[in-house]
């Protein structure tokens, strides 16, 4: 369902756990998107508890051996990119490890991708937004605790027909919830 605006929460690299300031961010986004390496799926089960709608791809260390044994969710039954319709285009999403050379990454997602408005993609754990061109390429770092180069992080985008509005979050390393 397309709105006429919609608040979207981008995040990924929860590796597990997931900041609570960025949950409470959650609360009020009409969607969640993951970019991968989720870490367990009761981050799933978290986030989806918080938005009508999420979307999570796999990201390179969502693979059996590294989510817990008894996971009811399979990480390899996540796609590896989705599409995302919003109000004024669509957002493409992927885990961003198989868009290398890292030096022309963005360049590589943009190819791959001319049809989005906003490319998302994780991986390097570092809070990226390139609006130089479009496709917009962004990474919105890591929202866990693993590699935050200065707190966990998160970007929500306000999607209307005519409008995007990216605002970026860091948060202190502190409360985490798993």
């Amino acid at each position: 369902m397309t709105t006429d605006r919609q608040t979207v929460l981008l995040l990924a690299d929860t590796h597990g756990q997931v900041h609570e300031r960025i949950l409470e961010l959650a609360e009020n986004a009409d969607i969640i998107i993951h970019a991968g390496d989720i870490g367990d799926p009761g981050i799933l089960d978290m986030l989806a508890a918080r938005a009508a709608q999420l979307v999570a791809v796999r990201g390179n260390n969502d693979v059996p051996s590294k989510w817990p044994p008894t996971s009811p969710i399979d990480p390899n039954s996540l796609p590896l990119t989705a599409d995302i319709q919003l109000p004024g285009g669509m957002v493409v999403v992927e885990h961003g490890d198989r868009a290398n050379p890292v030096a022309t990454r963005h360049a590589v997602l943009r190819q791959r991708h001319p049809q989005a408005r906003l490319i998302l993609y994780g991986h390097s754990h570092r809070q990226t937004v390139d609006q130089s061109e479009t496709p917009w390429v962004v990474n919105p770092g890591a929202a866990g605790r693993s590699r935050t180069y200065g707190g966990s992080a998160c970007i929500l985008l306000s999607a209307g027909r005519r409008r995007w509005r990216l605002t970026a979050h860091q948060f202190p390393l502190g409360k985490s919830k798993k």
